[in-house]
This record gives C-alpha cells, structure tokens and sequence, in this order.
C-alpha cells in the first residue's frame, strides 16, 4: 500500500516549501518566484511589474454569520494590496475570480462588488477582470494582483543586514482580538437570540478583524522620507512569524523589546479580560496587515519622528538567535505560533 502524508504534518509554509523546491523558473524576466509576499517580473529596464494572489474560503477565513459581506469584500482586496506595500511598491490593477452557492442573492453579489470598488477606489487600483463559478460549498474569493516598482525601490525578504533597525507599522494583536469577541458574541447569540451584543467598546478591534487597511500611506511617507527598507513584510499571520521569514531569507538572527511592541490600550485590555496575554496576542495574532521592515542604522534619524512607526529591536548574526527581551529584561527564545490554515 502506498504511504500517505497528511498535509497537516507539512502546515502551510512546509507545503509552499515543499511546492517551490519543484518549481524552476526559465524566463529571463521572472526574477523573483514563490517565496516573498509577491512575485517580480521584469517590465523595463529599470522597472518591474509585481504579481501576488490570495483565496478566502468561506469557513476557513471568514464567517458570514457575522461578517458582514461588503465589508469581506473590501477585506479581500485590502488584504492583496498589502502584499504589494510588503514588497515597497504600488498595486495597480487587481482581477476577482468568485464561486458561490446557490444561497446567495444577487444583491449578495452586489454587496460583495460594492466593498470591492469601495477598496478599488481607496487604494487607486482597478478592476481590470476575473471569474465567476458555481460552488458546492459556500463563498470562495480569489484575487490576484498586480503592482509596479522602480527594480532598484523593490524591498524583498531577505536583505535584513546585521545592526539593522527592525520596525513595525501600527498596533498589533487588535484584529486578533476583534476575532476574539466575534466569536464569543457569536456563541452568546447562539445560546439565546434575544441577547443583543454590547459591541461599542470593542469597536476599535472588531474594525481591525472586519475591515483592515493596507499600509500603501507608509510606502508613499518611507519613499517620501528617502528610506528604502532592506527587508520587508507584511503581518499576515502574527509578528513572530514575520520575523522568522525574515530571518531565515536573510541568514540572520533578531533582538525584539517586548515593552517596544505597539499595543492598543483597548487591544491590551480586552485580552486580559480573555484571561490572554496581550504580548502573546501581537506575537502570534496575526491579520493585522501592518508592515514589519528593517533599515539600516543611518535611516533612522530620517523617520524617528514618524508617528506610526515603531522601533522594536534590531538585527544580529547569529541566526539560531531570535529572542525577545522581557520588561524584566529576561531573555526569551522566539516561537511562532501563527495561524497555520492546515493545521488538524
């Protein structure tokens, strides 16, 4: 009998690994394939073209028992810019490939289209073409898109340099936490439909989960500041785990501050009322879609002063290193725990 390997022992990454060691790229102007938040095709001489794409699955990534479906919309495209602002670039065009069931209306659709153009039109990108199937199982929405940058402007994954400054965008661990409340009003509203949810001060998070926001303004305010960053990402599945791709396409090691690491006062008390430790929630919470990047050390005057972005640590040499630096100053090894979509 044959041997079965479950996709689960592999999780996400091992499997893109495993995908990507059978791949061989043969065309002088892909230069860069799977691996970074986006492909790289040359376009011109001095110029590339960037292409990324992403699926969302109903019951895997979202839930429309409280999501509302416009708001996944915007959500679907913010979430395709950001891997385009992960590389230090511009999206332009964007295509939109959907299934769906029979359950859904056309003024479902309708919904879903009108978040699209709502993002479409706040990112200054176009809809340029797509797909449309039938599902037997719900919502599937898959967008592909496509950016363009300067080659000499192009931020990857693995220039993280030794004494860089690492920096991170925003707050972390509130969309996380939003997903947190989602979910236990969801059960409250389960075990009796007359309870209506006390949503209001949890606003702040719950619009972290529903409707996040690509960091494109941070891209414009570095390009702005004269600051390339050497390494870039996006943080899609928690901060720890940005770090590791980081460190492991760089061939270097990371030094982060736990009392650097930006939490929302909200976000910090919200999970302490989950019995959660917020400092766990922004390492391994993920869905944030803020920007994790390095700079070299004479950048950092020139965006000290800027007031969403944040000093957390920096880079070192050894790479089997990742620590984290306790507010007691305990030295701490780095885990990821991010969200794994394959995980049993």
């Amino acid at each position: 009998m044959e041997n079965r390997s479950e996709i689960s022992q592999l999780g996400e990454f091992g499997l893109i690994e495993r995908l990507r060691g059978n791949v061989t790229l043969t065309n002088p102007t892909s230069l860069v394939g799977i691996g970074d938040d986006a492909a790289v095709i040359q376009a011109t001489d001095d110029e590339c073209i960037l292409l990324s794409t992403d699926m969302l699955v109903e019951g895997v990534h979202f839930d429309l028992s409280y999501v509302p479906i416009h708001h996944l919309g915007y959500k679907s495209v913010a979430v395709n810019v950001s891997d385009i602002a992960a590389m230090n670039a511009k999206a332009e065009q964007i295509t939109v490939s959907i299934a769906l069931s029979n359950r859904f209306s056309v003024e479902a659709v309708d919904a879903l289209y009108a978040g699209i153009r709502a993002a479409c039109e706040s990112y200054g990108v176009d809809l340029v073409g797509g797909d449309t199937t039938s599902s037997t199982s719900g919502l599937i929405i898959s967008i592909s898109v496509m950016g363009r940058a300067k080659r000499d402007q192009i931020a990857y994954r693995s220039g993280a340099k030794v004494n860089d400054i690492l920096c991170v965008t925003g707050d972390l661990g509130g969309a996380f936490m939003g997903l947190q409340v989602l979910e236990r009003e969801k059960q409250v509203f389960l075990a009796d439909p007359n309870m209506q949810p006390d949503m209001e001060k949890y606003e702040y998070m719950v619009g972290r989960q529903l409707k996040p926001e690509a960091r494109m303004d941070i891209v414009y305010d570095l390009l702005e500041a004269g600051v390339k960053p050497t390494s870039m990402i996006d943080v899609s599945d928690g901060l720890a785990s940005e770090l590791f791709h980081i460190v492991k396409s760089s061939g270097v090691g990371v030094r982060i501050y736990e009392d650097k690491i930006p939490i929302d006062h909200t976000t910090y008390e919200t999970a302490v009322e989950f019995n959660l430790d917020p400092v766990t929630c922004a390492l391994n919470g993920g869905e944030d879609y803020e920007l994790l990047f390095t700079i070299s050390k004479d950048d950092q005057e020139k965006i000290k002063n800027h007031p969403d972005i944040h000093f957390i640590g920096y880079v070192h040499d050894r790479k089997d290193q990742n620590v984290l630096i306790t507010k007691q100053g305990t030295v701490v090894p780095l885990r990821a725990q991010g969200w794994d979509h394959f995980k049993g």
